[in-house]
This record gives C-alpha cells, structure tokens and sequence, in this order.
C-alpha cells in the first residue's frame, strides 16, 4: 500500500453515487516527533465513504494509527492503535474548491483519540516511588514507612 502525504478529492472524478477511498497517510501529518511517550508505527490508515451530495461533501469511515506508546505507570513500551471507528465530516464545496485537502481533518480526529495517558494494561501496578523496581515484574524490598517522603518539606512546617 502506498503511503501517501495528503488526501485530496477531485471532485469532477467523483462518482456521483460516492465512492470508498481506502489507503495510508504518512504518520508525519500528526506532527508527534517530539514526543516521548507516543510514537506512530507505520502510516495512518483510513477507509472513508465520500459522497457529494448538493454543495457538500459528507466524508464517512474509519481512521487507525498504531502506537508505540510508553506506559505512564510502568515506563513499559507496549503497542496499542487508535480508532476513530465513526469519523464523520462535511465540508461546503463552493467554486473554485474543486480539490479540497481532507488532511487537516482527518489529523485532528485521530489526534482527539489519541491515549493521553497511555497505560500498558488496566492492572498496570507501576514502579515502586522509593527504588523504582516495576511491580508488575518484582515485588520490591523497599521498608515501607507509611509516609510518603514527597510531602516531608511540608511536614516540617507544622
């Protein structure tokens, strides 16, 4: 499949009965470079209905990107993938807006389903605050005091 940079409609070419578009959008357009608890693996695939209907163009389907995403709780790498299972929109086709670019759109949906607290799995138990060992895996030989030790400049204000 390839993978293209936008998605553009040419609305002369479109079959006055709608047709289905199916492919990949390279994972770039949703601009997460810098992050460091999220990262795309492979593109953006969507299978989306397009129909104009009048002055309008109602664009329906699905939207997936996988995820490499880093556990907010364990700091685990885990896989999960981001479904926008009904996006739907509607743009107003006026003259001279024969070629309308659906990509700002479709960014913005899968950018809204996007975890913003990824976490490997709901029992994630995470790492121990005083040694760090991941408690999913070990159990740690930290004592515990009672006390969390964050909270000890406040404590001492009493």
């Amino acid at each position: 499949m390839e993978t293209q940079v936008r998605l553009i409609v040419d609305i002369a070419r479109l079959d006055p009965e709608g047709e289905w578009f199916r492919g990949e959008l390279s994972s770039e357009i949703l601009d997460l470079q810098d992050s460091e608890i999220l990262t795309p693996v492979g593109g953006l695939r969507y299978d989306l209905f397009i129909q104009l209907l009048g002055t309008e163009l109602l664009i329906r389907g699905t939207l997936k990107q996988r995820l490499a995403c880093v556990c907010v709780r364990c700091a685990e790498t885990f896989e999960t993938e981001a479904t926008d299972p009904a996006f739907t929109i509607s743009i107003e086709i006026s003259e001279g807006n024969d070629f309308p670019d659906l990509t700002a759109e479709i960014r913005e949906a899968i950018i809204l389903v996007l975890p913003g607290y990824p976490v490997c799995h709901e029992t994630c138990k995470g790492l121990c605050m005083a040694c760090g060992v991941n408690l999913n895996h070990a159990k740690c030989s930290c004592k515990k005091t009672g006390r969390d030790g964050r909270w000890a400049a406040l404590d001492a204000l009493k």
